[in-house]
């Protein structure tokens, strides 16, 4: 009996003192010295749960183009507007937003009317309506740490622009 009861109560003092212990939270480490509306690096603690987007690629904008063609997708921001909807859609159907993404990896084709550089200028403007100071007023922006990578081409010579994303949510 005696044993039992020991027994209880350290199980008692146990159990207390590990739900007294905080949950961690999502960290988003802020880049030193600089407003630019990525982090430097996203922590997620383990009792997030991690969600993998499969890359998205834009809508069509003119049906009347050749599937295939740049006239038929927009310009890089228009892609990239298109593209970034399709995530945020994505999201609130599985219960998320945007401020959930904690890691994103865009690819740019290079863009003839640019000379063939990647049209990072009109990315921006579009991640920047979901993204930073403007999207996310206030003290504490969800920035997700980023890279965007210029690529040969895309499986449809008509895309400029294909996203995929991480979300984590406590």
């Amino acid at each position: 009996m005696k044993k039992a009861i020991v027994s209880l109560l350290i199980s008692a003092a146990c159990g207390s003192a590990f739900a007294a212990a905080p949950k961690a939270d999502i960290v988003r480490h802020k880049i030193p010295n600089s407003d630019f509306p990525i982090a430097l690096a996203v922590s997620i603690p383990p009792t997030a749960t991690i969600h993998f987007i499969s890359g998205q690629v834009p809508a069509v904008v003119n049906k009347d183009a050749p599937a295939d063609s740049l006239e038929a997708f927009g310009d890089t921001k228009t892609q990239s507007e298109s593209v970034l909807k399709k995530i945020k859609e994505i999201l609130q159907g599985m219960k998320l937003e945007m401020s959930d993404v904690v890691k994103m990896q865009v690819f740019l084709v290079g863009d003839p009317a640019k000379g063939g550089k990647a049209d990072t200028k009109g990315f921006m403007e579009a991640y920047t309506q979901y993204f930073g100071a403007t999207a996310q007023p206030g003290p504490q922006m969800n920035l997700p740490a980023r890279a965007v990578v210029q690529v040969a081409g895309l499986s449809n010579a008509g895309w400029l622009v294909e996203i995929e994303v991480v979300a984590a949510k406590k």
